[in-house]
């Protein structure tokens, strides 16, 4: 699924804190921590899937409670960052 949906301009965002991001992430992701994501929500465009990560999905997983419930229709939670490594 993570092929197609970069192949389709997906946005992959990191919801982890500065710091975690800081000491490791996956190339070509975006890192907006949890509790400044409804501030930032100007940054990420609803036309494209969003693909959100954290250390354990559990961030991730209310990440994507909050942009669904902000009008994202395509948000997709892959769970721990490091997923992205294997794609």
């Amino acid at each position: 699924m993570l092929p197609e949906l970069r192949k389709n301009g997906a946005i992959f965002v990191d919801v982890r804190s500065a710091g975690e991001f800081a000491h490791g992430n996956a190339p070509g992701t975006i890192n907006i921590p949890l509790p400044e994501l409804g501030s930032r929500l100007g940054e990420l465009p609803k036309s494209v899937p969003v693909v959100l990560c954290c250390a354990s999905g559990t961030r991730s997983a209310m990440a994507k409670l909050l942009l669904k419930k902000n009008g994202y229709p395509m948000v997709h939670n892959i769970g721990t960052w490091s997923k992205f490594l294997d794609k």
